[in-house]
């Protein structure tokens, strides 16, 4: 499975950002898909997940929105109220099959990787 991460930039604290994913898994609704950022020097975190139902960091609730469209295969990371510490390379993870409650939020559950693309939030 390929996964094609695209949609970052640079903006400005407040502003906003639409994230996308390109999968090429079969029957991509059966697949959980994950959003991970990595900043300069820290882990790799989990941002927002979405199987049966979604979940999100707490650090980002409220203010990201995480979708699919399973048409399409395609994967949406929509960010808004940017802030300064929102900074980090955004990644795109999937599992075949269903993630629940907090194994939503681990990076060893995602079996397939997106390359990255790098969100800048200036103050």
């Amino acid at each position: 499975v390929q996964l094609q991460a695209s949609g970052g930039g640079s903006v400005q604290a407040g502003g906003s950002l639409r994230l996308s994913c390109a999968t090429s898994a079969r029957t991509f609704s059966r697949w959980a898909m994950g959003w991970f950022r990595q900043a300069p020097g820290k882990e790799r975190e989990f941002v927002a997940a979405i199987s049966r139902t979604t979940y999100y960091s707490d650090s980002v609730k409220g203010r990201f929105t995480i979708s699919r469209d399973n048409v399409k295969n395609m994967l949406y990371l929509q960010m808004n109220s940017l802030r300064p510490e929102d900074t980090a390379v955004y990644y795109c993870g999937a599992k075949e099959g269903l993630v629940v409650g907090h194994t939503a939020a681990l990076r060893r559950v995602y079996d397939y990787w997106g390359q990255g693309t790098q969100v800048t939030v200036s103050s």
